[in-house]
C-alpha cells in the first residue's frame, strides 16, 4: 500500500516556530514530527511515500532525501499554490490504482495501520477515517456512526452548540481511488470542509474506524508541548 504524507500546510497556530520551518519539522525530543510518521508507516510495511510540499522545500528534502536511510522511497510533490487536504491527493493521483492511505502531517501517533486497513476492507465502502473521542471537538471535524460504524453525518470545527459527537476525525485515512471522482482537479478542496460533506450526499459508504492509539495533533504551542512530555514520560513510545 501507497501512502501521502500531507505537509503542504500553513501551520499558523504554532507560529513563531513555524515562521522558519515548517509545521511537521518541528522537533520532538530531537526528531522531526514527520519522522515519526515515516517510521510508522516502514513498520506497517509502507515504502512508498507521496509528500505534497509548500513552503520551506529544501528543509523537507535535505533531512528525508528520497527516503533511503529510513527503508522507504520517498516522493515529493510541490505545491506552487496549495490546493488543500483533498486537492494535493487528487494532484498525485495517476499513482494510485489501489487503496491507499492518508496521513495527516501535523500527528504525532501510533496508530494500528494493519488494524485500520482490515476494518476498511471488510467493510467495503469508499473510504475509512479515523476517529477518537476528545472532550471538546470544536477545533476538529466530528462524526456520527451507526451501529455498523457507518458515517452518518461529518460536521468540520462545528460551534459548541452543533455539537452531536464527541468522535472527532484522526486525520488519518484509507481510501479507494474512486474517490478521486469526487475532487476537482486543480483547484483547492478539503477533505472536512468539501469531500468527506459530499460523499454523505451522493450515499457513499464511508466508515469510521475507533481508535484506541495514542494521537495527538501538533497544531497549537499548548499540544507541541505536551507532546514533548509524552514522549518523554513514555506515554507515547519512540519508534526504533
Amino acid at each position: 500500500m501507497k501512502a501521502v504524507i500531507l505537509a503542504a500546510g500553513q501551520g499558523t497556530r504554532l507560529r513563531p516556530m513555524t515562521d522558519s520551518v515548517p509545521k511537521p519539522m518541528v522537533r520532538i525530543r530531537g526528531k522531526p514530527l514527520l519522522e515519526y510518521i515515516i517510521r510508522l508507516l516502514r513498520r506497517y510495511g509502507i515504502m512508498d511515500i507521496f509528500i505534497p510540499l509548500n513552503r520551506y522545500r529544501d528543509v523537507f528534502t535535505n533531512y528525508f532525501g528520497d527516503g533511503a536511510q529510513w527503508g522507504v522511497r520517498i516522493y515529493y510533490s510541490v505545491e506552487e499554490k496549495l490546493l488543500g487536504t483533498a486537492g494535493a491527493v487528487k494532484k498525485l493521483e495517476s499513482h494510485f490504482s489501489n487503496t491507499f492511505l492518508v496521513v495527516y502531517g501535523d500527528n504525532l501517533s501510533n496508530c494500528n495501520i494493519t488494524q485500520l486497513t482490515n476494518f476498511h476492507r471488510h467493510r467495503g465502502g469508499i473510504g475509512t477515517i479515523a476517529v477518537f473521542e476528545i472532550e471538546n471537538p470544536t477545533s476538529s471535524g466530528i462524526v456520527k456512526l451507526n451501529k455498523e460504524q457507518r458515517i452518518l453525518k461529518f460536521l468540520e470545527k462545528p460551534t459548541k452548540k452543533q455539537v452531536f459527537s464527541k468522535l472527532v476525525n484522526a486525520g488519518i485515512y484509507i481510501l479507494e481511488p474512486r474517490i478521486f471522482g469526487y475532487i476537482p482537479k486543480g483547484q483547492a478542496y478539503d477533505f472536512g470542509k468539501d469531500l468527506f460533506p459530499r460523499l454523505l450526499i451522493e450515499s457513499e459508504r464511508l466508515y469510521g474506524y475507533i481508535m484506541m492509539e495514542y494521537l495527538l495533533g501538533i497544531d497549537t504551542i499548548e499540544a507541541f508541548k505536551q507532546a514533548q512530555i509524552d514522549v518523554q514520560q513514555g506515554r507515547f513510545s519512540l519508534l526504533p
